[in-house]
């Protein structure tokens, strides 16, 4: 059965019987109107022929093959089809489908960061920094003290448009449980620190560019694709502002958060 879903305004084209990819997909997926993919992805369901004990595969349009653990996708020279092999691994699954869709992505001028992105009143905040610094738990502290929706809990596409940048959140969420089909106005990123007392502070210069580009995910795989994602990062960090927030999980931090960033635009 094929399925159609929309992520970051790009069509994702699925194809493997009554299977999705995961349930939080199912916020994404888009009836069928006839648009065509952007790109399309097929899981395999056995092979083609077994001969002497040994599975046999054939697709022309295959240009490049990857491999994590046992399993196998191969993509065509565009990177606009992909063909995942009978999986040995089921969670394998998510990495593969990411590697399709940021393949496309990219191209089209979305940065992928990892981070956590919470909404209040329709404004992104984007929280960055290393795994277990506690992005997902401001990001929680905003809903929970300022009613803001949590876009995404650990992965994030940042989208040039207009003068600013748009924040989208996808079906991919790492092991949060947010994950919304929508986009939002970047208004900052704030790059965590943990600490014993809450301050924040706006970075500038190469100082900003350390502190963000180690949340970039950049796709080595691809032909150019490190020059396009330094570009993108050039320009996102051109137009939106970086803070650093040492911070405590409480509502103090919160606080400090909103004076600085919205504070600041409040009065231009």
């Amino acid at each position: 059965m094929k399925r159609n879903f929309d992520i970051a305004g790009i069509r994702f084209g699925w194809e493997a019987g009554r299977n999705f990819p995961a349930e939080s997909w199912r916020k994404f997926q888009v009836e069928t109107d006839g648009r065509k993919s952007d790109l399309a992805v097929t899981l395999i369901s056995e092979a083609e022929s077994v001969c002497y004990g040994v599975q046999g595969y054939s697709w022309p349009g295959t240009s490049q093959i990857f491999r994590t653990e046992a399993d196998v996708m191969l993509v065509s020279g565009d990177w606009s089809a992909g063909r995942i092999l009978p999986l040995e691994n089921p969670r394998n699954l998510q990495a593969f489908l990411i590697q399709m869709f940021y393949s496309t992505a990219v191209r089209r001028g979305l940065l992928q960061l990892h981070g956590a992105l919470a909404a209040p009143e329709g404004r992104g905040l984007l929280f960055l920094g290393p795994s277990g610094i506690g992005k997902t738990t401001q990001a929680e502290l905003w809903n929970c003290h300022r009613g803001a929706v949590i876009v995404n809990g650990d992965l994030v596409f940042a989208q040039e448009i207009g003068t600013g940048f748009l924040g989208w959140g996808t079906p991919w969420h790492g092991s949060s449980a947010y994950c919304e089909n929508i986009g939002v106005p970047l208004w900052a990123m704030i790059v965590l620190m943990q600490a014993e007392h809450n301050a924040i502070r706006r970075l500038e210069g190469f100082e900003k560019v350390a502190a963000v580009s180690g949340s970039v995910f950049y796709p080595r795989w691809l032909d150019g694709g490190m020059e396009l994602c330094l570009y993108l990062l050039d320009r996102l960090l051109g137009r939106i502002p970086v803070y650093e927030l040492s911070c405590r999980p409480d509502e103090e931090a919160v606080r400090l958060t909103e004076e600085a960033v919205f504070g600041e635009y409040k009065s231009r």
